[in-house]
C-alpha cells in the first residue's frame, strides 16, 4: 500500500507559511487535511470575488436661474355703483294643509290582541300585567285561548275644561329702506409690483473619489527546482492599492433671487348712494284663542278582574266588552287626519338691484410674477470593483504523480482542448503548458488553484481509479 504524500506541497506551503490571514485572503490550511493512504492534497487558492459598483458624481449642482415678467394691463369699462344694492320686505302669511297618516296597529306577528265592542286591537302590557294579578297563568296559555274583562261600575262628575283651538301667532308689516348721498374714492387701477431678477454666484471645488479599493492578489512569482528534477511554482501574495480620481466641481454658493418694486393703485372721486337705515319688519302678538268644553271625570275607580272566556261569573260582575285573545294575525292599520301648518307666516326679502354708471379702468390682467427656469444638475458615473467575498488558500485533493500516467493525462489534455484552453499536444507528458492550461481552466471557472484538482478533473469529466 502506498503511503500518504503531499507531492508539490513543499513549495506552496512554503509560499503562504509567512503569509498573515487578511480580510482578503483566509488561510484554511493550519491543519492537515483528514487523508487516506494513498490519496494526495494541495494548497489550492481560491481567488477573491468583486462587484463592479457604480455611482453617480454630481460635478455641478441643480440651480435655478431667475427671470422677471411685467405685469400686463388692459382699458375696461368698469361698472361703478352709485346706488347700493338694498332689499324689500313681504309678508307671506302661513298656510295649513290636512295631512292623512297610516298607522299600523298591528304587526304580522302571534301576540295578544284585544276585542271591544268587535274591533280587535293588540292587547297592552297594563292589560297583560292585570291579566295576571287576575290570577291567570298567561305563559301557559295556548294560541287562540281569550280572556274576558269584568268590572264593578266607577263613579263620575261633570267638569269645565279650556281647550286651545287656535295658537297664538305673530302679525308682520315692513318699512322702507332710507339712502343719503356721498363722495366715494373708487379704485381705477390696482396696485402692482415690478420685480428685478439678481443671478446665482457659483464656486468651483475638486474632490478626489475612491474608484478601486485597496486588496491583494495571488501571483506567480518563480519556480523552485526540486531534487527530483521537476519544478514546482511559487505563490506570493502582492498587495495592489487603492485607486482615486479627481473630480472638479461646480457648487451653488448663492441662489438666484428678486427684489419687488411696489406700484401704487390710482383712484377716482364719484358720487354714490349710501343706505343710511335698512328696511325693518314690525312684529304684532295676536293672541291664541280658546273655548270651554264640558267633560265627565271618574272619582272612583272601578274594580277590574279577568276570567277565561265562557267560565261562571258572579252576577254583581259587568264584562267591560274587552277580550284578549292569544292569536296570530296580520299587519293592521288605520287612517288619522290631522291638520299641520303647511309654511309658517315668513318675511319674504325682495331684492332691490343695486344702480350703476359706467367708467374707464385699467384691469390688470397678469401681475408681474418672475419666471424660475431649472439648470439641471451635471453628473458623471464613476465605477468601483468592490470585494464580496476574500480569497481562500485550502487543502483540496490532487493527482498524485505516480497517478499521472500517459493516459490520464492524455485525457486531461484532450478535455482541455475541447474546453478551449490549449495545453499543447495530447502527448500524455505533464509539462508547463499544460499546467498552465489547467491554471486557466481553474482562474475561469472560479475554481481552486494549486495542482490537477479532483474538482477540476469532475469538471473536465475525466475519470481515474481514485474518482
Amino acid at each position: 500500500m502506498r503511503n500518504l504524500t503531499l507531492p508539490l506541497i513543499g513549495i506552496f506551503a512554503s509560499g503562504f507559511s509567512a503569509l498573515p490571514a487578511t480580510a482578503q485572503q483566509i488561510d484554511n490550511t493550519i491543519n492537515l487535511p483528514e487523508a487516506q493512504p494513498g490519496e494526495c492534497y494541495a494548497k489550492a487558492i481560491t481567488p477573491p470575488k468583486f462587484d463592479l459598483k457604480t455611482a453617480e458624481v454630481v460635478l455641478q449642482e441643480e440651480s435655478e436661474r431667475i427671470e422677471a415678467v411685467e405685469a400686463e394691463y388692459k382699458e375696461v369699462e368698469r361698472m361703478l355703483i352709485v346706488k347700493e344694492a338694498s332689499e324689500k320686505l313681504n309678508v307671506r302669511e302661513a298656510t295649513y294643509k290636512t295631512v292623512i297618516e297610516e298607522i299600523e296597529i298591528s304587526a304580522a306577528e302571534q301576540q295578544w290582541t284585544s276585542s271591544v265592542n268587535g274591533q280587535v286591537i293588540p292587547a297592552s302590557p297594563d292589560m297583560l300585567a292585570h291579566i295576571v294579578t287576575s290570577g291567570v297563568d298567561l305563559d301557559s296559555a295556548a294560541p287562540g285561548s281569550c280572556f274576558t274583562e269584568y268590572f264593578i261600575e266607577a263613579q263620575y262628575e261633570t267638569q269645565s275644561q279650556r281647550v286651545l283651538v287656535k295658537p297664538s301667532e305673530e302679525k308682520i308689516t315692513v318699512t322702507p329702506a332710507e339712502f343719503e348721498s356721498v363722495e366715494e374714492q373708487i379704485e381705477v387701477k390696482e396696485a402692482s409690483v415690478q420685480i428685478v431678477d439678481v443671478p446665482a454666484v457659483y464656486r468651483t471645488e475638486s474632490e478626489s473619489v475612491l474608484v478601486e479599493p485597496a486588496r491583494t492578489v495571488w501571483e506567480h512569482c518563480g519556480l523552485v527546482e526540486r531534487s527530483d528534477n521537476t519544478a514546482g511554482e511559487i505563490m506570493c501574495l502582492t498587495q495592489v492599492p487603492e485607486r482615486y480620481e479627481t473630480l472638479t466641481k461646480t457648487v451653488l454658493d448663492q441662489a438666484a433671487t428678486t427684489k419687488t418694486v411696489s406700484v401704487p393703485a390710482e383712484y377716482q372721486t364719484v358720487q354714490v348712494q349710501r343706505l343710511v337705515k335698512p328696511s325693518e319688519e314690525i312684529r304684532e302678538s295676536v293672541p291664541a284663542q280658546f273655548e270651554t268644553i264640558t267633560k265627565r271625570v271618574k272619582t272612583q275607580e272601578p274594580q277590574f278582574f279577568w276570567l277565561a272566556k265562557d267560565a261562571d261569573v258572579e252576577d254583581t260582575a259587568t264584562p267591560t266588552g274587552r277580550v284578549v285573545c292569544l292569536d296570530a294575525q296580520p299587519a293592521q292599520f288605520t287612517s288619522i287626519e290631522r291638520i299641520e301648518i303647511s309654511e309658517p307666516a315668513v318675511t319674504v326679502t325682495q331684492e332691490v338691484p343695486a344702480e350703476f354708471q359706467s367708467v374707464a379702468a385699467q384691469l390688470l390682467i397678469t401681475p408681474a410674477t418672475e419666471r424660475r427656469i431649472i439648470i439641471p444638475a451635471r453628473t458623471r458615473t464613476v465605477t468601483s470593483r468592490e470585494q464580496v467575498a476574500p480569497g481562500k488558500l485550502e487543502w483540496r485533493q490532487v493527482l498524485c504523480e505516480t497517478d499521472m500516467t500517459p493516459e490520464i493525462i492524455s485525457s486531461i489534455q484532450r478535455a482541455l482542448q475541447r474546453e478551449g484552453f490549449n495545453p499543447g499536444p495530447a502527448d500524455g507528458i505533464a509539462g508547463r503548458n499544460t499546467f498552465d492550461a489547467v491554471e486557466k481552466f481553474q482562474t475561469e471557472n472560479g475554481l481552486g488553484r494549486g495542482g490537477i484538482t479532483f474538482e477540476a478533473l469532475e469538471e473536465l469529466e475525466v475519470k481515474t481509479a481514485a474518482l
